[in-house]
């Protein structure tokens, strides 16, 4: 160590060159010097060094530098014994010192927070601690303090350090970490203890000592000490907890008298009128400024479990636990007994908040604090309480003798045990003892009027169930009287209102009294659920769905309804469901499904959810749904007694009605109706069914249905409006089943009109037909529906019934708006379908009666307009309206029509019908280009319109002339169209004649293309069966698909109805007519083998078409049907064996034809048969002449080549062969001309000896096919020949084999639609492959084809 002066000199050296660090470093020596050894006396030259090297400090030095020059002042110093007197109060270092390090620890915080901070994964809390806790470590200013407290003299300075010593300590506390803190933690339990002893008004040291008590109960608190507290801070929030607490009657401290007797008499008085309310708002004001406090939340939690404000009580319990939790984790203390106590008071108020809500949750808190205590009297009777709450009576009983045997004097334990035991079926032993319970409670002053409410309820409710005899129970002094007493005692307890409440409406027979009971109980508590149900059902009762649903949403919101999972408290369906049929009411379908899904979750086997759930389905559209729930409804086991089960069938009956399922329909109403025969409204619905049923048959083309179930609608409304007429669903049915008749025009002659009369007459009250019968004539005199003998034969007869039937539906659309003259919506609807069946009945008219007919047929168009425009009046508003009211004036009015079609797609541009209807409107005036444009957007807006393509395939084909684009367009209509639409099936069945009629390439042996068009004319008989046009059409269809006989039947009709015609006008039209049916008549009996009936019509045809008339007739189609005819007689006379005869005819058929080739073919195989040579050759001469003329007519080159085969004329054969050889190379052949012409060819070459005459027939054959195979590949009768000449010569089995099968193969691609081969041909390329089973195929393609049998009698033989 250096000597005095040279430490001394080095200091004042380093200070005069200004090097801190030299002078700190000597400083720093001087400080850790011994004393003895410093110095001696120099003692001013000491002080005077120290005075400058602080100065120097404070100047050049850092903040902790100053604190560090600092402590050569502090007692602590080698220099403080020498320096004493001459340097500070060490008090006044300290503060320097203190004052210095909490700012250089303030700076050091920030700057290492800031640091830290931004560091990855870093938590700004978690850093805080951490700097914290290192900041603590690193500046010791506890100690610091505690030199400051030990040598300030100043009382208040000491107070002042003491406060923040507390508050380091207590920082300390929370920043170290778990194991480091029990020392601290007691440490400032000390210091905070030691402030409230010396009083000090320091409140953080208050709340310490206050709040870090571990105590099972409040009373078990230092009550002077809370006084102190609230003296000390009367504004802080803990204090007005206190206050409010202390002063309250749950206290367990009483009034402070001492304090009392210091107050003033006038806050004496003040503090008095302090009541309950006032001191609950002092309470919670406070509570909300200390949420950090325990106990004012353990103070407000019992606090409101005796208010019964249970729902904060839980609220406030939930937070004291938190708090618990993180106090024990923030400052490590125990506070298990603080914690139990918390907990059993918040499991309490679970027990009734929403009961059974959280019944789980206080079972398990009730569970825990038993394990730690087995004997804890609330935990036990808190158990017991959530057995009574859950209907556990046995398990409650047994942890009410455990509580009782705790406190036997316990009157609330003692009534819950006899409650208990009473509700376990015990009830004697029950009312036994709740008397007792009732006499002590009693004799306790005050009487607590609450529990003796209770008690004298239970004892009533004993009394009620122990006597159920009416006598007993409407006895006044029985339990009627116990209840009274009840409400006298505490007039807000539910309980005894539900008991009254029975009382009336049971045994007192006062509706409205029972009613203000139940009201009066269910508003005290929404637990009564016995109240809350029949007040439901009387509030249902009386329509008052709005209470319904306040009522069912009250109890399902009070949690009572669904009880926890494992409780064995009834769970109730019953809101749910009342809920659903209040919202279902109000349209709310969605919300009405979701509540009878919740109800059928507590009640899965409820038949009358599962009825509500079904009919929401249905209402909300959801219709598969609904039928599985009606089902369910009336598969369930405990369903109600059949005859209660018809409204679910109704209801099941009504889906399928809406999904189209119109047999099932009928079938629940049948069913329903066999249990209710007298439900009016079910017996509406079936005829309304019935009636929609027909319709859907009619859509469908089954006409026979559609008009037995017409008949079958006719006979329900009879039964129907037997008992009630005066119903507009009636009668709309009835002329719905009428209109049926008006399009199948056939089936009318099964209406039984009698009976139809007498339908429209029962309830008849002189008034309902007179509406318009000044316009259309119709009053329901002047039509003799009944007079069924006085119809004409078919087809006029279904003609007349129809149109009797139409002007049946007329009545009854009157008769329906005579009924819905009182509805608005109705009667607009009344007049509309009105409006449309006079005019179906104008339109019928029109159609098949004759001109005065007609004209007397325009009262009912007339009458159509002035329906549509009384409709129109009512509800302005509806777009079919005004589409209806252009349709009847198109032909009246075009401006009108365009006025109204407008006014309608205003309304509603979507509408495609009105399109059409505005499309046709301008087509009939010949304005084609807007024509096209509506037809477009009809199209457009439903492109499954039919009308909309018939409108532009009319256009095309009248316009346009494009028979093409027409007839796609007629095909495409025809195919989305309904059965009923008449004009699709007449214009798709027009055009494909006529294109089967031009196109050649369509040949009569291809039937399947024909089918379709003839199920349609079918069709199209049965809805106008005397439409002659059609009828004959009907009949050229039949003919090209070798159906003989309906083509006969339907000529013959023809023929008589024309002839009839004919009778009656003399027309030459009529007469061209008859000619030409005859013709065609002839020509089907004789493909029919009746060959004498043919020539005679044959004849008749001929005999008409040479008259004075014929010339006025039309001279085109007069050679078609004399050609035919000439035909038909000359095939009639050769089929007869009377060839001669049937020369006359061929020849003057060829006069007609002009040389037809096809008319010279077939006179040339007449005159060949004769067997004559003159009539040979001059076949030949006819042959020859027709190929010069026409050498690619296949028909008549063949002839001649079998002609030279059989005259074996080598000349000839050589010419025709050179002929076919030209025409077999052409393209435009078809595959049945080509393969005429190659069987012709393999036949004269097989003839010829001059080709080959060393090789073998076979092989010419083989050869010959083989040239067919080369020129026509794809065709299969190429093939087929091949196999055949093959398997004629030997070792050439495989190679024939093949051939077969290839045959088959391509007759496969060729069958329709791909190719136009026909069955026999297909049947042949089955039988050539010599399988058993492709002949058996073969028979089923072509039964009369002998090919196949043939093959398969070869194939079994083999």
């Amino acid at each position: 160590m250096s000597s005095n002066k040279q430490v001394l000199k080095s200091i004042k050296t380093a200070i005069d060159k200004q090097n801190f660090d030299a002078a700190a470093s000597e400083a720093d020596d001087l400080i850790h010097n011994d004393n003895k050894n410093f110095m001696g006396d120099d003692a001013a030259s000491c002080q005077n060094l120290v005075d400058k090297y602080d100065l120097f400090v404070k100047k050049h030095g850092s903040r902790s530098q100053q604190i560090h020059a600092l402590d050569l002042l502090l007692p602590a110093s080698p220099l403080y014994n020498l320096l004493e007197g001459r340097i500070p109060h060490p008090s006044q270092t300290y503060s320097r010192i203190i004052d210095a390090m909490e700012l250089e620890e303030k700076a050091w915080i920030n700057k290492e927070i800031g640091e830290r901070r931004t560091r990855l994964g870093a938590k700004i809390d978690q850093v805080k601690l951490t700097v914290s806790r290192q900041a603590f470590a690193k500046f010791p200013l506890e100690s610091l303090y505690q030199q400051m407290i030990g040598w300030s003299n100043d009382d208040e300075v000491r107070r002042s350090y003491e406060e923040k010593l507390f508050q380091r300590a207590y920082d300390t506390l929370v920043a170290l970490s778990q194991e480091d803190k029990p020392s601290k933690r007691d440490e400032v339990l000390r210091m905070a203890n030691g402030i409230v002893i010396i009083k000090h008004s320091f409140q953080p040291a208050w709340n310490v000592a206050v709040d870090w008590v571990d105590a099972d109960k409040v009373e078990d608190w230092d009550a002077g000490i809370l006084r102190d507290y609230i003296d000390l801070f009367p504004q802080s929030g803990l204090s007005k907890v206190l206050r409010g607490y202390l002063e309250s009657d749950i206290s367990p401290f009483g009034r402070d008298s001492d304090r009392s007797s210091t107050l003033s008499p006038e806050d004496s008085v003040a503090e008095d009128q302090v009541g309950q309310a006032e001191r609950l708002i002092l309470m919670v004001e406070g509570f909300e400024e200390c949420t950090d406090s325990l106990l004012a939340h353990r103070m407000m939690a019992e606090l409101y479990l005796h208010l019964e404000e249970f729902g904060n009580a839980v609220e406030v319990g939930e937070r004291a636990e938190n708090l618990c939790q993180t106090m024990s984790r923030k400052f490590d203390l125990h506070l298990q007994e603080s914690s139990d106590s918390v907990n059993s008071n918040r499991a309490t108020a679970m027990i009734y908040y929403q009961s059974p809500r959280y019944h789980p949750s206080a079972k398990e808190l009730f569970s825990e604090i038993l394990e730690r205590k087995p004997t804890d009297t609330s935990s036990l009777m808190g158990t017991g309480m959530i057995f009574e709450e859950d209907e556990d009576f046995a398990q409650a009983v047994a942890f009410f003798e455990k509580a009782a045997s705790r406190e036997p004097d316990n009157l609330r334990i003692s009534s819950e045990l006899a409650w208990c035991r009473a509700m376990n079926q015990d009830l004697t032993l029950g009312l036994e003892e709740l008397q007792n319970a009732l006499s002590d409670i009693l004799a306790s002053k005050p009487v607590n009027l609450k529990m003796k409410s209770e008690v004298l309820y239970r004892i009533g409710y004993c009394m009620w169930h122990l006597d159920q005899s009416k006598s007993a129970r409407k006895a006044k002094n029985g339990a009627y009287k116990f209840f009274i007493d009840s409400l006298q005692a505490n007039p807000n307890y539910a309980p005894p209102y539900t008991m009254l409440g029975l009382y009336f409406e049971d045994y007192g027979k006062s509706k409205k009294r029972a009613r203000t009971a139940f009201q009066k109980a269910f508003e005290l508590s929404a637990s009564e659920m016995e109240a809350a149900e029949r007040l439901a059902r009387s509030y249902a009762d009386s329509a008052e769905w709005e209470l319904v649903d306040l009522v069912a949403q009250r109890v399902i919101d009070s949690g009572k309804a669904r009880p926890a999972p494992g409780s064995k408290k009834q769970a109730y369906s019953w809101p749910f469901a009342a809920l659903g049929i209040s919202q279902m009411n109000r349209q709310e379908y969605s919300k009405s499904i979701v509540s009878f899904q919740s109800a059928l979750r507590i009640s899965p086997s409820d038949y009358y959810s599962w009825v509500g759930l079904g009919e929401s389905y249905h209402h909300a559209g959801r219709h598969i749904a609904a039928t599985r729930a009606f089902s369910k409804a009336e598969s369930l086991e405990n369903k109600p007694a059949e005859e209660q089960l018809w409204f679910a069938r109704y209801m099941l009956a009504n889906v399928s009605r809406e999904i189209g399922a119109f047999g099932d329909a009928i079938c629940g109403y049948e069913s329903v109706l066999a249990m209710k025969p007298n439900e009016f409204g079910v017996s509406v619905a079936l005829l309304q069914t019935l009636a929609e049923t027909a319709w859907s048959h009619l859509e469908k083309g089954m006409f026979g249905q559609a008009a037995e179930t017409a008949r079958k609608a006719f006979q329900t409304a009879s039964q129907i409006a037997a008992v009630r007429s005066d119903v507009f669903n009636l009668w709309k049915s009835v002329g719905d089943a009428c209109s049926v008749f008006g399009i199948i025009s056939a089936e009318a002659n099964s209406v039984d009109f009698e009976a139809l009369v007498h339908l429209l007459r029962l309830g008849f009250q002189g008034e309902e037909f007179r509406t318009l019968a000044d316009v259309d004539h119709l009053d329901g005199d002047n039509i003799s529906l009944s007079a069924n003998g006085t119809l004409t034969d078919s087809p006029s007869r279904s003609i007349q019934a129809a149109d009797r039937c139409l002007q049946s539906a007329v009545l009854s659309y009157k008769r329906a708006l005579h009924a819905a003259s009182n509805n608005v919506h109705s009667h607009a609807l009344s007049w509309y379908n009105l409006g449309w069946a006079e005019h179906q009945l104008f339109t019928f008219s029109t159609l098949h009666f004759g001109e005065q007919t007609r004209k007397k047929s325009h009262r009912f168009l007339k009458a159509a307009v002035r329906c549509f425009k009384r409709a129109i009046e009512l509800e302005a508003g509806n777009s079919e309206f005004w589409n209806a009211l252009g349709v009847v004036t198109t032909t009246l009015n075009p401006k009108i029509a365009q006025h109204s079609f407008i006014r309608s797609l205003h309304l509603n541009d979507r509408n495609a019908h009105t399109w059409t209807n505005l499309g046709t409107l301008y087509l009939l005036n010949e304005d084609i280009e807007l024509a096209n444009q509506a037809f477009t957007r009809g199209q457009s807006s439903d492109p499954d319109y039919a009308q909309a393509w018939l409108g532009q395939g009319l256009i095309a084909l009248q316009y346009y002339h494009d028979r093409r684009e027409a007839r796609g367009l007629f095909e495409h209509a025809f195919s989305i169209a309904g059965s009923s639409s008449a004009f699709a099936k007449q214009r798709y069945t027009l055009s494909a004649f006529d294109h089967i009629r031009n196109t050649k390439s369509v040949l009569p042996s291809s039937p399947a293309r024909l089918v379709e068009p003839l199920f349609a004319l079918y069709q199209l008989q049965s809805q106008l069966p005397a439409s002659l046009p059609f009828n004959h059409l009907t009949a050229l269809f039949a003919e090209r698909t070798d159906d003989y006989d309906v083509a006969i039947k339907a000529l013959e009709s023809v023929c008589s109805s024309i002839e009839q015609e004919y009778e009656a006008t003399e027309s030459v039209d009529s007469m061209s007519k008859f000619a030409q049916s005859k013709a065609d008549l002839a020509r089907a009996l004789l493909a029919k083998g009746q060959y004498e009936s043919a020539f005679e019509a044959a004849e008749t045809s001929l005999d008409l078409s040479t008259e004075e008339d014929s010339n006025l007739m039309d001279q085109n189609d007069r050679r078609r049907w004399r050609l035919s005819a000439h035909l038909t007689a000359g095939l009639a006379h050769y089929h007869q064996a009377s060839p001669g005869k049937a020369i006359p005819m061929f020849q003057s058929a060829l006069q007609e034809a002009d040389g037809d080739p096809d008319v010279v073919c077939l006179l040339a195989q007449v005159l060949w048969a004769q067997g004559k040579e003159e009539e040979k050759s001059l076949a030949r001469d006819q042959l020859y002449s027709c190929v010069e003329e026409h050498p690619e007519h296949v028909g008549a080159a063949t002839l001649l080549g079998v002609i030279s085969v059989l005259d074996e004329d080598e000349e000839g054969k050589d010419a025709v062969q050179e002929e076919l050889e030209s025409l077999r190379f052409q393209d435009r052949l078809s595959s049945h001309d080509r393969a005429k012409v190659d069987r012709v060819l393999r036949a004269i070459k097989s003839a010829s000896a001059s080709i080959d005459e060393d090789s073998s027939e076979e092989l010419r054959r083989l050869s010959e096919a083989s040239k067919s195979v080369m020129l026509a590949p794809s065709q299969p009768q190429g093939w087929s020949a091949v196999a055949t000449a093959a398997s004629e010569l030997d070792g050439c089995e495989s190679e024939s084999v093949h051939a077969a099968e290839q045959a088959l193969v391509n007759a496969l691609r060729a069958v329709p639609p791909r190719g136009d081969l026909n069955a026999e041909d297909l049947c042949e390329s089955y039988s050539g492959t010599g399988r058993v089973g492709d002949s058996m195929v073969g028979i089923m393609v072509a039964p009369w084809s002998r090919d196949g049998w043939e093959a398969l009698h070869e194939g079994i033989g083999q």
